[in-house]
Parts: C-alpha cells; structure tokens; sequence
C-alpha cells in the first residue's frame, strides 16, 4: 500500500463500524496479497486472544479508506470478528499492521 493511501485513511472507533456500508467485491486485486492479508488476520488473532494485543486495520467502505485501532477476537471465511460481534468483510480489508 502506498504512503500516499495510508495519509488519507480516517481513524474511527470500533464502534463505528456498525454503521458503514462495505463495497462488494475484493479491495485486493492479486491472489498473493489475499494470502498475505489472511496469515496477517491470522497472527492478529493470535496476537489479540494471546497477549491482549492490538493491531491497525486498513480496511474500505463506500465511502473510502478507514483505521481502527483493536483486537482481533476472531474471524470466518469470510469476516474478522471484533470485540462485541462487530465484524469487518475480510474482502474490505487492505492491510493488517502490528504495533
């Protein structure tokens, strides 16, 4: 992801994220950032159920780039689950950061 693409990304709550409205198809465009992006979900939970620690999620609604700061509770084939059942499609997500 380019560092012009990480600047206009908006910082939210978790707990908005009940109340974004996601694009239908996949943000990613090659199956090896799919792969990427899902062993990055998948160390972000171990990280989260573990050691209590938070990840950046990039991720895409309708109306463009969004962060949150959180931990990865879980995740499906096809969501990653938050705290509190709020879930992000996985196809919406661009990058999964550790801090």
């Amino acid at each position: 992801m380019s560092t012009a693409i990480k600047d206009t990304t908006v910082l939210i709550e978790k707990e908005e994220i009940t109340e974004f409205s996601f694009p239908k198809g996949d943000v990613l465009s090659t199956e090896e950032e799919r792969t990427e992006r899902e062993a990055r979900i998948l160390r972000g939970t171990r990280l989260g159920n573990s050691m209590k620690r938070k990840v950046k999620i990039i991720f895409e609604d309708i109306e463009g780039l969004k962060k949150v700061e959180t931990t990865i509770w879980g995740f499906t084939d096809k969501n990653v689950i938050l705290k509190k059942t709020t879930i992000i499609p996985i196809r919406c997500i661009h990058e999964v950061k550790f801090f």
